[in-house]
């Protein structure tokens, strides 16, 4: 049976089907909530929360439900961490978005001061509230930490876009490795290359893996039917991870005219870009991310672009501009036609197992 794989087995769930962690107030309790409760693994994406909130965030979840669910960290949270940026740097992006500054009428935000760090304060909560998934990306956390972690029975999953990452993660001794397709959205977590080197896609980069690794890989990028977890599976994947489908439900953090545009004609042009955060990410195709192409040099280092970025997105928003908003989404977008967490679920596991029937 589809169900029975190692992932399975090791967190005690009904389905092989984990809900990619949102970062950026898109993940909610509700969503990890549902994914759990319906036999798979919610995921709750923290990187940009503080402690506190993520305390929070915990107890709304586990009043939720009583499943297994991810809480999500970003080891490396800065591109330029404590680093002022230079009055130079600054003036050439400003130069670079001045048009786009000038359409919305709103005046360019002060220098973006130095970003701390919140890694290494958010780590505390993971080992309080004990989820039975740390999931991680851009990059390993220390032994020191990975060994904290199996003392407190937590299970750890870091993220790899390439082989090499899947082996630095699989030497480190994580429990589980997910490979990362570049068709995915949101950001491409790389961390032992730039990430436009790191651009292979899920079922190239599973078959990498699993020849390589003993750990269980879950496929992550370009799955949302159950026809892409029966092909997953078909390769020997022992879970998917599906992100952009769930993003799209009304159980998700994003706002409705995003969830709307992931269901619309407008899904079917996706592009990677750093224009919006200073990370190479993929979203829907706007004008700014097709103007900024050869001017990433004009960017600022991750968050500081998110930072200086944010009062255009508010303006944009309150105007209805949505083309110049970025509206984080993967390259299955034009397949999406569930608004509810638990119909895409019963959707994803009635399917994939009708799939794979049909092939037996």
């Amino acid at each position: 049976m589809w169900t029975n794989t190692k992932v399975t087995q090791l967190l005690g769930i009904d389905y092989p089907i984990m809900q990619g962690p949102f970062g950026g107030n898109f993940s909610t309790a509700a969503l990890t909530a549902a994914v759990s409760n319906a036999g798979g693994v919610g995921g709750y994406g923290a990187y940009t929360l503080s402690p506190q909130e993520i305390y929070d965030a915990v107890k709304q979840i586990n009043a939720l439900t009583n499943k297994p669910y991810n809480v999500n960290l970003w080891v490396s949270d800065s591109d330029a961490p404590g680093v002022a940026i230079t009055d130079e740097q600054y003036e050439a992006t400003k130069a670079l978005f001045k048009p786009y500054f000038d359409e919305t009428g709103i005046p360019f935000p002060a220098k973006p001061a130095p970003f701390i760090s919140r890694y290494e304060n958010q780590l505390q909560v993971i080992f309080d509230t004990k989820p039975k998934i740390f999931s991680f990306v851009f990059g390993i956390p220390s032994a020191d930490v990975l060994e904290r972690s199996r003392r407190l029975g937590i299970l750890t999953a870091g993220a790899a876009t390439t082989l090499d990452e899947a082996l630095a993660l699989d030497a480190a001794g994580v429990d589980m490795i997910i490979a990362s397709g570049f068709e995915a959205g949101g950001h491409r977590p790389s961390f032992l290359a730039p990430a436009e080197q790191s651009t292979m896609g899920t079922f190239v980069l599973l078959q990498l893996i699993k020849e390589k690794v003993k750990v269980p890989v879950i496929a992550a990028g370009g799955i949302a039917n159950g026809r892409g977890v029966a092909a997953a599976l078909t390769l020997d994947a022992d879970a998917v991870q599906v992100g952009t489908a769930f993003l799209a439900t009304e159980e998700s953090g994003a706002l409705p005219i995003h969830r709307e545009m992931l269901l619309s004609g407008a899904a079917k042009n996706t592009i990677l870009t750093r224009a919006f955060t200073g990370r190479l990410g993929r979203g829907i195709m706007t004008p700014i991310a097709k103007d900024v192409v050869g001017h990433e040099k004009s960017i600022l280092p991750f968050p500081l672009q998110t930072t200086f970025i944010s009062s255009l997105r508010k303006a944009a928003i309150e105007k209805q501009r949505w083309d110049l908003v970025f509206f984080w989404s993967g390259q299955i977008g034009p397949l999406l036609h569930h608004t509810k967490a638990a119909d895409l679920m019963r959707s994803l596991v009635e399917d994939t197992t009708k799939f794979l029937e049909h092939r037996a």
